[in-house]
């Protein structure tokens, strides 16, 4: 029970954690579903090949370094992030990490690479708008706000590789293998 004169909130389960991923993925899945349907578009193109895979996968590498650059150099974004990461991930056990990197990787990427994007144009004002929202997603406070601009950072990088390559396979991996990796190497160094 939480003191009433500190207004956190209270820690979230493991199990807790594991249904709201799986919730929000479904819920996320489910936009994205009747957004296409609703809304005459087509889901992008997932060429899965190993050159794709191994294009997402060194995105998502990429991707986990500047962030881990970021962490170690920018304090107020190391604060937001370990905010948002002891929230999310100090429930959780080692293999509960593929579990953070399939479930946001595939639904966050179909709704707003596979479908928002598309929808508000595949163009820099789409690109921007789309990941905008999902900075959004991010931001579960007004002081997590360093870690919402990361995630529109990421967001763009993620709607620009689609945009070029034409394949939404390639973000799906990087974002499922920046997950997996920085969850893996931050519950392994807090050792939580």
């Amino acid at each position: 029970m939480s003191n009433s004169n500190n207004p956190e909130i209270e820690p979230l389960s493991r199990i807790q954690i594991l249904i709201a991923m799986a919730v929000t993925a479904t819920i996320l899945f489910g936009v994205a579903r009747l957004w296409l349907y609703f809304g005459d578009l087509q889901l992008r193109p997932l060429t899965m090949t190993m050159f794709d895979l191994g294009i997402g996968i060194a995105l998502g590498l990429g991707l986990t370094g500047l962030s881990s650059i970021m962490y170690a150099t920018w304090a107020v974004y190391r604060e937001s992030a370990d905010f948002y990461l002891t929230m999310v991930l100090k429930p959780l056990n080692i293999p509960d990490m593929f579990w953070l990197g399939i479930l946001p990787g595939l639904s966050e990427e179909l709704l707003f690479r596979g479908v928002m994007l598309p929808a508000i144009g595949l163009d820099p004002i789409g690109i921007v708008l789309s990941s905008l929202c999902f900075g959004v997603l991010h931001m579960t406070n007004a002081q997590q706000w360093p870690y919402a601009v990361w995630a529109t950072a990421v967001g763009i990088i993620l709607a620009v590789t689609m945009v070029e390559t034409g394949n939404l396979f390639i973000p799906i991996v990087a974002h499922v293998t920046t997950n997996f990796i920085s969850g893996l190497t931050w519950k392994l160094k807090t050792k939580n």
